[in-house]
């Protein structure tokens, strides 16, 4: 087992109208320089971001919530920034930009158990109450 350690967070969010400011959840980052550890999981809800835009570009969408994990992921597959460390990955993934896919501020925590706390952010920040991976 491990001791805790401190890691960073942010939601990945998709925001159909930017003007408007509605968002919905679609994933989570986190990273972990103590333990080398960056990833997202993505679960986007098509229906939630139709609700909001029925004219949502969807292939387009996930093209740009794939490459979050493609990014975390790292190596030449994931383009130039995919050959950034680890940390400054990160910070890129969650640089504030204005576009349909963005990220929350970071918040910042502590635990044993890295893949579990990323599992629990995505149940309780991303996915609907009730719904099941």
């Amino acid at each position: 087992m491990h001791d805790p350690c401190a890691y960073d967070y942010a939601l990945i969010r998709v925001v159909p109208h930017v003007d408007r400011g509605e968002c919905i959840n679609a994933g989570v980052v986190v990273c972990s320089t103590a333990r080398a550890f960056l990833e997202a999981r993505i679960e986007l809800d098509e229906a939630r971001l139709l609700a909001l835009d029925p004219a949502a570009d969807l292939p387009m969408v996930r093209a740009a919530l794939e490459a979050f994990a493609r990014i975390c992921e790292g190596g030449p597959q994931a383009g130039p920034i995919g050959e950034l460390p680890l940390r400054a990955r990160f910070d890129w993934l969650i640089a504030p930009r204005s576009t349909i896919v963005q990220t929350s501020p970071v918040h910042a925590g502590r635990c044993v158990d890295l893949e579990g706390t990323l599992e629990r952010l995505v149940a309780r920040m991303v996915r609907r109450p009730g719904a099941g991976a």
